[in-house]
């Protein structure tokens, strides 16, 4: 025979039901159903002034609370939320503070109104685990770029380009591109060079245009940078870890424009990416900045895009040779490959602490290393190549008469 279930006001019933006759010893009573006197005389006093609806259970929040936030801080606190819904409340006590309120809470505190007015999701405020994090010591020493994930307009797509400071956080560019074209950044990046000066280093990926097929690669719009004086540095293959800082802004962009404004034009994109931009930077508190604005912390750098770039020298004891159309230079009678983003350009080879290895310098940056030992292509010239390019296309050429010759045979059959 299975358990009967048994409620606790039905329990409360029948205890009282036999705590009301007379003769009952109470305390012995209590001692049966597993409670105190004191409860036991409270079920009973409830039970004769209000009946069975009294021992039901009651909240026990109290009827007052002096300590409670005001409402008008509640208020605006919700302002400062439905302006900013991304924000937590860590960010809008910083703001409240910044705009000088009065009696502003506790971050926690915020949270909580936040929560009590089912403005946060119960999924979003799981923990997560701590990560590494790197941080340069001045603004412009280094810039991260990238593309954030391109998505749908009602004509064609928005591929939003990101310059971000390091040190500040502060966001250089975030600018609505229509192609991922090395020329396109180029003409982005050279309106943010005249404005905020030139950084010391810039890390992007190596997808293109700021890598080529093999790793470390560099292409046009990199030795461009190394030109104006820039260190090109690319992050490792398959951690966007390496930028972290850019990737966790892609996600704020997405958050608190794309999702929140849904834009479907390429000017309307632009408008909202320069309108949010200033509150990033000059609004928005930064956990990462002890809740201070990215403006606090960045200054324009000294350096500044010169008008006319610099013919390109080298030491006296540096062999230096002319990169191929293929990327390739030619040293001592072989062919090695440096890139084809350095075409047309001068570089130069320096020796290493290694036997039979030479270190390739573009300008002042390193861009690779050749072994003489493996060449690319090795005891061939440029005129050996040609000759073997129009060797190929002959029998290209061959075989496409063969298979035009059986067709025609095959249709006279």
């Amino acid at each position: 025979m299975p358990w009967r279930e048994v409620s606790a006001v039905s329990l409360r019933c029948e205890f009282v039901q036999f705590a009301v006759r007379e003769g009952c010893c109470m305390r012995a009573l209590c001692r049966r159903y597993g409670i105190s006197p004191k409860t036991g005389y409270k079920w009973v006093h409830r039970y004769v002034q209000e009946g069975q609806t009294g021992l039901e259970d009651r909240s026990s929040r109290p009827r007052h609370s002096p300590t409670r936030t005001a409402r008008s801080m509640e208020r605006s606190v919700l302002a400062v939320r439905s302006a900013h819904p991304a924000w937590g409340g860590r960010k809008i006590r910083a703001r409240l503070l910044h705009l000088d309120h009065s009696g502003v809470p506790s971050a926690s505190t915020i949270t909580e109104i936040l929560r009590r007015h089912g403005r946060i999701d119960p999924e979003t405020t799981a923990k997560r685990k701590a990560v590494q994090r790197f941080e340069r010591d001045d603004p412009n020493a280094l810039w991260q770029m990238d593309f954030k994930g391109h998505f749908r307009l009602k004509r064609g797509r928005c591929h939003p380009l990101t310059v971000l400071d390091d040190h500040s956080r502060f966001a250089i560019g975030l600018q609505a591109c229509g192609n991922e074209r090395g020329r396109t950044v180029q003409e982005h990046l050279r309106r943010m060079f005249e404005r905020y000066g030139l950084p010391e280093q810039m890390l992007m990926d190596n997808g293109p245009p700021f890598g080529g097929p093999r790793f470390g690669e560099h292409t046009r719009l990199t030795a461009w940078l190394m030109r104006l004086g820039i260190g090109v540095a690319h992050g490792r293959p398959y951690h966007p870890q390496t930028q972290g800082k850019d990737e966790r802004f892609h996600r704020t962009v997405d958050v608190e424009v794309i999702q929140r404004h849904r834009p479907d034009r390429m000017g309307r994109c632009q408008e909202l990416f320069d309108r949010w931009r200033d509150v990033y930077n000059f609004e928005r508190p930064h956990q990462a900045l002890d809740m201070q604005v990215p403006g606090n912390r960045y200054r324009p750098s000294e350096r500044s895009l010169p008008n006319r770039v610099e013919p390109i020298e080298y030491g006296p004891d540096d062999v230096v040779r002319k990169v191929q159309g293929k990327g390739e230079i030619y040293y001592r009678g072989c062919t090695y490959l440096v890139g084809k983003g350095l075409r047309d350009q001068p570089v130069a080879l320096r020796p290493t602490s290694t036997d039979g290895q030479l270190d390739v310098f573009f300008c002042r940056q390193r861009v690779g290393r050749i072994d003489l030992g493996k060449p690319w292509k090795h005891g061939r010239n440029r005129t050996d190549i040609t000759q073997k390019h129009s060797q190929r296309n002959k029998e290209r050429e061959r075989r496409l008469r063969r298979l035009r010759l059986s067709t025609r045979l095959d249709k006279k059959r």
